[in-house]
């Protein structure tokens, strides 16, 4: 099949693409693997994210995303061509349009670093929109309409928040708090506690297994390894969810707190129109339990979460292009 057009959501912990009529077709983590002695990949997503933490010191396994935007350009580009590649398959003689989400807060060199990288990894035209609007085409939110929609997007590096009306943002806030940060709040908080050092992949599989936003009645346990910083040797130890809940609370207010602080900034008319329909929440980061309701909660506006959020902003990406003029006012840039 000829590939005409691609969305990516280019996030800083996964990267997902999005074919029309066919949905996502790749999901896999934004980390490269760098052989440092001759500075040549080595390997990119799943592979790569298998020796995070496990590498000699001759490989580096590392993001070239970090908070939403590229830090790295050369790997970036690198990447992006092993995605682009992998979708284009034999086709790969035929240059597609790509849709890119963006951060956004990203700047005008931010932007053209974006464009670049694309075009450099096969892109016939790059376009990128604002990641909180894609967010919400791909909830299936009327972004055109003459009335207000909230979306929370939250992601591996990044929270953002926006209000969108007529096809634009109105108020946004982006926080650099997503699951990266989380993870890293667990790792500390464990560390402080029960003077244990573990893993970043150990930290996100106890936020995806006990993390709460919200304190649960019925508590669960966890039994995890990690070195013991005493001893310097392994040791196990068992973590309950509330304990998680706390290591995470101070992550979760300064979302929280950007989510507050958007509202007060959104006209009376608009703000009337998200009480009526409530915020969507979309991301990865979205999925921790009991987030919608800690939201709620704290804001005193109905918050619900998206079909499947976390191929939201991958979903929004492959529709913007399908109906380019549609969304004409949304796109930023082209190239």
């Amino acid at each position: 099949m000829l590939i005409k057009k691609i969305g990516i959501d280019l996030g800083t912990a996964n990267t997902l693409v999005y074919l029309p009529n066919k949905g996502v077709v790749v999901n896999e983590p934004t980390v490269v693997a760098i052989s440092i002695e001759d500075n040549r990949i080595l390997a990119v997503g799943n592979q790569a994210k298998e020796m995070l933490g496990r590498t000699p010191e001759t490989i580096v396994a590392s993001r070239p995303m970090k908070d939403g935007v590229i830090a790295d350009y050369r790997v970036t580009e690198a990447m992006l061509r092993y995605f682009v590649g992998k979708v284009l398959g034999s086709w790969r003689f035929f240059r597609p349009d790509v849709m890119v989400s963006v951060p956004a807060g990203i700047t005008s060199t931010e932007r053209r670093a974006v464009i670049e990288a694309t075009v450099k990894a096969g892109a016939k035209t790059a376009y990128v929109i604002k990641e909180p609007v894609l967010a919400a085409i791909g909830a299936g939110i009327p972004i055109n309409e003459p009335g207000g929609h909230m979306i929370i997007d939250i992601g591996g590096g990044t929270s953002e928040m926006a209000v969108i009306s007529l096809g634009g943002i109105v108020s946004w806030a982006s926080v650099r708090v997503g699951g990266d940060k989380i993870d890293q709040a667990i790792s500390e908080f464990i560390r402080k506690r029960y003077n244990l050092a573990i893993g970043e992949r150990t930290a996100e599989k106890i936020k995806m297994k006990l993390g709460s936003a919200l304190p649960r009645e019925d508590d669960l346990v966890l039994k995890i390894q990690g070195r013991d910083l005493v001893a310097g040797l392994p040791k196990f130890i068992e973590i309950s969810g509330n304990e998680i809940c706390e290591a995470i609370s101070e992550q979760l207010t300064e979302i929280t707190q950007a989510i507050k602080n958007v509202l007060q900034e959104t006209p009376p008319e608009l703000v009337a129109d998200i009480m009526d329909k409530g915020i969507i929440l979309s991301g990865g980061g979205s999925l921790l339990n009991n987030l919608d309701e800690l939201f709620a909660q704290a804001i005193g506006v109905p918050c619900r979460l998206a079909k499947e959020p976390l191929l939201c902003v991958a979903k929004g990406a492959g529709l913007a292009l399908e109906h380019l003029s549609i969304y004409k006012r949304s796109i930023m840039s082209k190239k």
